[in-house]
């Protein structure tokens, strides 16, 4: 395994035999997935799907959760992207999607590892993973679709269904860890403090299997999705993500930022009493 630079936004390790996690090292910023984290993130998957002495790839939130999503403060918008898309108009949703196939398409199995809040971008990271297990204090959900547009990854129809998509979508709740697991986000939920032990423990289990049979193994099951249309469904859905972009609302929402991420959140959320605005016992708001 590679040596660890000083600062590195995703850091690696070797937990079990054949298994290679990679952690998502931005505590202080809730592992928000800035291009330069993006960066570091793709060329270290990239660095485990060649390692002969890896079979299997877990990523993990540091801190206090998975990742509340794409960094959308100025700094991170001026750092350039983790590879190549074609540019005009939308770009941005277009990139994503092309994100999510590369861990799709690797030839090695791919565990996300959820705790804590797993939002937007983040939610989208996780999707992208062949399995997925979270600890029953995870949240998952988009908020962006009440100011901003409808997902880069439209995965919920694929995932959740239609029924729950939709709520999703109409309302940007959370799922609680029960529910997500209930509408096909997710495998299994853990209580908290087994949450490492038992992926661990998964890990070892389909590292079991040779690569070259287990890359077939997880292609056949992507190429049934395909077969139903989820690549094509995705790649479409940039559009509609991108046409949002171009609302009264959306723009507007945007031009918020410029004041503040933080406040423009907490104005997206204020009506509905959840993520930052959620309030605790003593009436204070909930970081």
């Amino acid at each position: 395994m590679e040596q660890q630079p000083e600062a590195s936004l995703v850091l690696a390790d070797d937990p079990r035999p054949m298994v290679r996690r990679l952690t998502l090292n931005r505590p202080d910023k809730r592992n928000a997935l800035s291009n330069a984290l993006r960066t570091e993130l793709f060329r270290k998957l990239e660095l485990a799907d060649r390692d002969r002495e890896v079979r299997v790839i877990v990523i993990r939130g540091a801190g206090e959760c998975f990742s509340a999503g794409y960094d959308l403060s100025a700094e991170a918008s001026r750092q350039r992207p983790p590879y190549h898309t074609a540019g005009g108009v939308g770009f941005w949703s277009r990139h994503v999607v092309e994100g999510v196939f590369r861990v799709w398409d690797l030839a090695k199995p791919v565990i996300a590892q959820v705790h804590g809040w797993c939002l937007a971008g983040g939610s989208e990271l996780a999707t992208a993973c062949d399995l997925v297990y979270l600890s029953e204090d995870a949240r998952i959900g988009y908020p962006p679709v009440r100011m901003m547009s409808p997902p880069d990854t439209q995965f919920h129809p694929w995932l959740c269904g239609m029924r729950s998509a939709m709520e999703q979508m109409l309302t940007g709740d959370a799922l609680d860890a029960q529910e997500a697991v209930r509408v096909g986000f997710a495998n299994r939920a853990f209580p908290p403090d087994r949450l490492e032990a038992e992926v661990l423990a998964i890990a070892e289990r389909v590292a079991k299997i040779h690569p070259d049979v287990q890359q077939i193994n997880k292609r056949s099951v992507h190429r049934a999705m395909e077969a139903m249309g989820m690549r094509t469904a995705l790649r479409a859905g940039t559009e509609m993500q991108a046409l949002a972009t171009t609302t009264d609302a959306s723009k507007e929402t945007f031009a918020r930022f410029k004041s503040g991420v933080r406040q423009a959140l907490d104005a997206r959320d204020r009506a509905f009493a959840d993520y930052r605005t959620r309030r605790t016992p003593s009436g204070t708001d909930r970081a």
